[in-house]
This record gives structure tokens, sequence and C-alpha cells, in this order.
């Protein structure tokens, strides 16, 4: 078959549909557990408890989710849910809040730790209703059976197995997503093209997903075109779903999975890993999807070339350009990281099964060329 597609969860999008958390969760039940951003403004917090409780909802809240938190803070959301007998658990705030409430919310009803989730122990089609309201970029594992994080004892990365339904519902409201006027707009906009490129470039993609992404990636270049003078919220959130939709029909790639790994073992922001890698991994792509390639680098303002490979080849200077005129920088030098620390890191990214779906071979040379080329 060429496409098996089961899309379970309702997906609001929109300015102000935040609104609608109430309605969507008391639909499971009456007790709920809110694992939120410690970097959420109160009043966007208290915001969404009072949507809840205007709903007869009795409401927990936890709000100590930072960036450089461990997966392991699943164990404390568990652990009150499961005191408080709380019948849904929703996930606001950015990729590291969705990763750990998505992890509690397999966790509660089996009663194990996020060890044991990491070492394989099966999810038995046993959890908590999850409910996302995300406030960054992009996440190319929202709908996906799967997804990746670091395993806390080593910080390598590692993919977990998610029941296909346990997504019940993703609210992406516009209003939610702060940074579109901050200094970190523009790497989130490359972060969302350089997602957009990777399951639109993969082996597993098809005429659903490419429909889907095609229209993605024109968004995504349409705000980068525009970053220097603030992102449109409606635009980028509309565009984080395509994304989001059209990696689960196809796949993610390999800089997915090295971002996610860099990010684990350094402190650099996981939107500029990303951002980083696009360039190299671009680089990559131009021979083996010259087609799509030559499409991205039109979007990016490269002049149309005399074959499509010649336009194809413009892509990562079409690329650097743009993140030049932005000030996101598509080197980590700055930051002296020793490629030591990383090797372990990548290898553990490559080894990932869904970077076997990439149209190029990521051999363990060229993953730590890209290195090189970052660091």
């Amino acid at each position: 078959m060429d496409i098996s597609l089961k899309f379970d969860p309702e997906v609001i999008i929109g300015a102000n549909t935040l609104s609608m958390a109430g309605t969507l969760t008391s639909r499971h039940g009456s007790k709920i557990m809110v694992a939120a951003d410690k970097t959420l403004d109160a009043q966007s917090i208290n915001r969404l408890k009072d949507i809840l409780e205007d709903s007869r909802l009795e409401v927990i809240i936890f709000d100590g989710i930072e960036d450089n938190s461990s997966v392991e803070m699943a164990d404390n959301i568990v652990e009150l849910a499961r005191a408080a007998h709380c019948d849904v658990i929703i996930g606001f705030g950015g990729h590291k809040t969705q990763i750990i409430a998505r992890m509690a919310a397999m966790m509660a009803p089996m009663r194990i730790s996020s060890f044991e989730l990491f070492d394989g122990r099966v999810f038995q089609n046993k959890f908590l209703p999850f409910i996302s309201i995300p406030t960054e970029g992009t996440n190319a594992f929202s709908f996906t059976e799967y997804f990746i994080t670091a395993d806390p004892r080593n910080r390598l990365i590692k993919s977990i197995q998610s029941p296909g339904n346990l997504y019940s519902a993703v609210i992406i409201d516009s209003n939610m997503f702060k940074f579109v006027s901050g200094n970190n707009a523009a790497a989130y906009a490359v972060e969302g093209l350089f997602a957009v490129i990777e399951a639109y470039c993969s082996s597993k993609a098809n005429f659903l997903s490419d429909a889907i992404l095609e229209r993605a990636l024109t968004g995504f270049a349409k705000l980068i075109k525009t970053g220097a003078s603030g992102i449109n919220a409606d635009a980028f959130a509309q565009s984080i779903f395509l994304t989001s939709f059209g990696s689960s029909v196809s796949s993610p790639g390999i800089g997915a999975a090295l971002s996610a790994a860099i990010n684990a073992r350094t402190p650099i922001a996981g939107a500029l890993c990303s951002a980083a890698l696009f360039p190299a991994v671009a680089q990559r792509l131009v021979s083996s999807r010259p087609e799509k390639m030559a499409r991205l680098a039109s979007l990016l303002g490269a002049p149309k070339a005399a074959t499509v490979a010649d336009t194809a080849n413009a892509a990562p200077d079409a690329i650097r350009r743009s993140m030049t005129a932005l000030n996101v920088p598509f080197s980590l030098k700055e930051h002296n990281i020793s490629l030591d620390r990383l090797t372990a890191a990548a290898e553990a990214a490559r080894n990932l099964d869904f970077v076997a779906s990439s149209p190029w071979v990521v051999s363990e040379e060229e993953v730590f060329n890209i290195l090189k080329e970052l660091f």
C-alpha cells in the first residue's frame, strides 16, 4: 500500500483557540493535570486554569518544566496525577514540556517509571488522554506513533513508541507563540523550513505528504522573507501544523535526530541546532532530490538556472543568505564544543529507525563530516 492514514486527534488552529480547552478536556473526565513550562507567564497559565475551571473541572498545575529539565520529571507528574486520580494530562508549553507530558500520559495508568519506558516497556494500550497546547516551534513528531528524547542516564537520543490514539486534541493558539516578535523568531522559522524539507525529501514521501508539505514550504519561505520585521503568528501556527501532519505521513530525517542529539549534550537551543544543520543537510539533499531542492531555492529567491540540477545547487547558498540576513548562525563554532562530546550522541541519532528514510545513505563518516562543518 502507498498510504495508511489514521488521524485521531481533534486539531483546532487559530487565535484564541485556547478558549476551547475546557470543552475538549471535559469529554474525558473532571480532574485535569496541566504540565506547563516554567517560562510561561502567570497570565497564560491562569487563563488556562480559569478556562478549565469554568467548565467545572478540577485542575492541578505543574509548572516547573524548563528547557534543561530531565525527562525524569515525568515521574513527578505521574505521581501527582495518580494521587489526584487525574483523567487527562495537558502539555502546555514548548518541546520539552510536550515530551514530558506525553510520557506522563503513557506512564500513569501502567504504573511504570520513565526508565522503564526508555527500556522498552510495552504500553499495552493503557494511557491517559493527552491534550497538547504547544507554545513554540515546529515538532515533527506531534502526530507520529513515536517520538525522540534523550535518555537521562547517558544523554543519548532514543525513540519511544507511542500509542496511535494517545492524543485527544491539539490546540494551536497563535496568540500563545510569544516568540514571534522576539529575537528568536527567525530561528524558529528556519527550524520549521528545515523540518519541512526533510520530510518533503524523505524516501517515504508520497502524493499526500507532498501536497501538505508544499503548502508548508511556501508558508515558511514567506515567513523567512518577512522575518526581519516580525512573523505573522497565524501563518506560523498554520505552517507548524502542516509540517507536523506532513511529517507523520512522510518521515523526519537525520537533521531532526542530530538536532535533538546536539541539544541533549550541549546548552545550545534546539532551534539554533536545527538552523545550523540546515545548509549542511540541504547540500546532501541536492543530488538525491534535485526537483524539490530547486523548488526551495526558487522560493528563497535564487534565480532559475538553465537546468533543474543547477537551480537545486543554488539551494544551500540561498539558505545561508537568508539566515545571514536574519542573523541566524549556520555555524556553532562560537560555542567551543568538543567533537569528542558529540560523537557517541551523533551515532545514536544515526541509528534511529526513521533515519533510514533519508534519501541519501547516512553513513558514520557523513554524520561526522556534518558535525565538523558545524563545529
